[in-house]
């Protein structure tokens, strides 16, 4: 049973907050038990202070252990400063009162267990076929030290999956690089173009296999965050349960709150990046959420001067690879297969739809970066150059009948097409 509330139009107030865990936890037999909450990182709007403060609240006097491990995925791992900021409270050496908090570290093949693989007869009845391969699951083998783990984090529209949160947050959230690697670039196989905003895709359908791998009971505090409005960063909505039930009405109404529908396609968009996304890796999203309201020969811009890298973690095999649509990457398969999965679908997640015939590459839209990142390094990894120096906003705004427009705090609404205006993929 799922106990929730939403808001479409404002946000849940701190009490209405207090009264849905207290219906969701109040009656759980917790008392002495240990318990893991997996948390976004700072990557994501989303009201975790609150969170912590309330569970904390709820259950302290109740618990034996109530600690954090962070859902990296591969992203870098989080500084006491950061942790800081995350938790709303000072964190020294991963611990903030009576809690620790731990990052997760999908490059340490020793903090890993096995639960098993998924078969590749069962990958292709979940992927309708497009692949055919065994997947071994591992996960962060801390969460198995606990009794109970908890899911609190948010549900965005997501490139890779459809919509984000629910057992995302376990993979490629906590999980082995084998399933980072391997749903990543399913979700590039299928095109973001198709997946971003979809409830049920092959990539949910696998990861929510892998998760009924874990023996360990499950609850899902699954967030809506406005965003883009007067209430940025507050509760649209929370809704408690299982990872699995908890998601379904999180992501209907994230369905409501952050897809932005327009008349027509964007010639141009500049997407300003707020500094929550520290590399190109995480600011990428301010191509994926406009992606689908941008005309074909348009171009988006991600302006974000305060990034001067591509990756932190995978820059060296970006510069290797470079940016590239989906058909070059399968067209020369041999050349490509043995990358990161994962690596190559940011590449073609990035670079956007398009084709590749006879040796030519045809991307459906253009890709500028006006970061820091220097212009020779953008033109070697197949990206467009703009100095973030030149550009003047004042001189962007107010242009939308000219099919300019400018996206401020880019990379969590998306902005679609109204249906009969759809542009051809």
């Amino acid at each position: 049973m799922v106990v929730g509330l939403g808001n479409e139009q404002g946000f849940l107030t701190e009490e209405q907050v207090r009264q849905l865990m207290a219906q969701a936890l109040d009656d759980m037999p917790l008392d002495g038990q240990r318990i893991i909450v997996v948390v976004p990182d700072g990557t994501r709007t989303a009201p975790i202070p609150l969170m912590v403060r309330l569970l904390h609240e709820r259950l302290a006097k109740r618990v034996k252990a109530l600690d954090y491990l962070v859902a990296l995925g591969t992203h870098q791992p989080m500084s006491d400063a950061a942790l800081s900021r995350l938790v709303g409270q000072p964190v020294k050496d991963g611990v903030f009162g009576d809690s620790r908090i731990f990052n997760h570290r999908w490059d340490r093949p020793e903090t890993f267990t096995n639960l098993g693989m998924i078969s590749a007869e069962r990958i292709a009845e979940l992927t309708n076929g497009l692949f055919s391969l065994d997947v071994p699951v591992r996960i962060n083998q801390l969460v198995l030290e606990y009794d109970y783990i908890f899911v609190c984090g948010p549900v965005f529209p997501h490139e890779v999956i459809g919509f984000s949160g629910g057992n995302k947050y376990f993979f490629p959230g906590i999980s082995g690089p084998e399933v980072i690697n391997f749903t990543h670039w399913l979700g590039a196989v299928i095109t973001s173009y198709e997946v971003i905003g979809t409830l049920y895709t092959p990539v949910r359908a696998v990861v929510d296999q892998a998760a009924a791998m874990i023996t360990r009971p499950k609850l899902c505090f699954s967030m809506v965050v406005q965003a883009g409005s007067a209430h940025d960063g507050g509760l649209a909505g929370l809704f408690i349960g299982t990872p699995e039930e908890a998601f379904v009405p999180a992501a209907e109404l994230s369905s409501r709150v952050h897809i932005r529908w327009v008349d027509r396609p964007y010639q141009r968009v500049l997407s300003i990046m707020p500094t929550m996304y520290d590399d190109l890796w995480t600011a990428a999203k301010g191509m994926y959420k406009m992606e689908p309201a941008v005309a074909d020969g348009g171009e988006v811009i991600i302006y974000a001067p305060h990034i001067d890298e591509i990756s932190y973690t995978h820059g060296r095999i970006i510069d290797e690879i470079g940016y590239h649509v989906r058909d070059y990457f399968l067209k020369q398969w041999d050349r490509f297969k043995h990358y990161p999965w994962g690596v190559l679908a940011h590449s073609t997640h990035l670079r956007g739809i398009g084709t590749y015939e006879n040796g030519v590459e045809k991307p459906r839209i253009d890709v500028t970066l006006a970061t820091r990142i220097p212009p020779e390094r953008c033109r070697r990894v197949n990206l467009g150059y703009l100095n973030p120096d030149a550009i003047r906003l004042e001189e962007w705004q107010g242009r939308e009948s000219e099919g300019i427009v400018v996206i401020p705090k880019a990379g969590e609404l998306l902005y679609r097409v109204r249906p009969s205006r759809t542009p051809n993929p």
